[in-house]
């Protein structure tokens, strides 16, 4: 049995304009951003069949998902495992800000270590993986043969797509992580496939990739 997941990341916020890490900061999505998840409604609406819409229980994510699980009948199922990483103190500041708040842990979190915590408690990359990864078996085992939204975060795609591809963290990402990005993976046999990734087709405005850095 095959279970088709959309994996889609919320729509732009003030935040993500400036490069600033939220984390779990519960930002919500900007004017540009709320345009977008109108017309992703729009696309998913007459696109046909979804199941059941699951959804990070931050706004950015709720506000992504409403349009298309409104106008499909069908209610939100909030998880707060479907949250983007906890970066501790890191979350709030820009990559130039932490560099000079905390210039050591900057320099740490730069070599990709998977096992790099920021401090304030924060999630490494290897802990948030375990968590998503896990987090979609249960949503997953109750959907057999069925078609299911997940609206989420860019870390969150991430790792998804590391999983459905057997990446190591430490590789060095290349695929995009788009906001209001449509991503098609295919659960089954305890693995995943990626279908199609970083569709964009149904935005008329433009969409970004979270870098982490400051633009100029």
């Amino acid at each position: 049995m095959t279970t088709q997941v959309l994996f889609i990341r919320h729509g732009e916020t003030s935040w993500n304009a400036i490069k600033r890490i939220q984390g779990h900061i519960d930002i919500p999505l900007s004017a540009h951003g709320l345009l977008q998840a109108e017309q992703l409604g729009e696309r998913l609406a007459r696109d046909g069949r979804i199941d059941a819409v699951y959804s990070s229980d931050l706004q950015r994510a709720q506000q992504t998902a409403r349009p298309f699980a409104d106008a499909l009948g069908l209610g939100l199922r909030l998880s707060e495992r479907l949250r983007e990483r906890f970066y501790g103190a890191f979350q709030g500041h820009d990559s130039d800000e932490i560099n000079d708040k905390f210039p050591a842990e900057y320099i740490e979190w730069q070599t990709r270590d998977p096992g790099f915590a920021p401090p304030g408690d924060g999630e490494s990359q290897r802990v948030f993986y375990h968590r998503i990864v896990h987090a979609m078996e249960p949503i997953v085992a109750a959907h057999p043969d069925g078609r299911i939204a997940v609206v989420a975060h860019g870390g969150v795609l991430d790792c998804i797509y590391r999983f459905a591809m057997k990446l190591s963290l430490h590789e060095p990402r290349n695929w995009p992580l788009l906001n209001c990005s449509v991503n098609v993976v295919d659960y089954a046999d305890g693995g995943a496939t990626v279908v199609t990734w970083g569709d964009i087709a149904h935005l008329s405005t433009d969409t970004d990739d979270d870098s982490l850095r400051k633009r100029a």
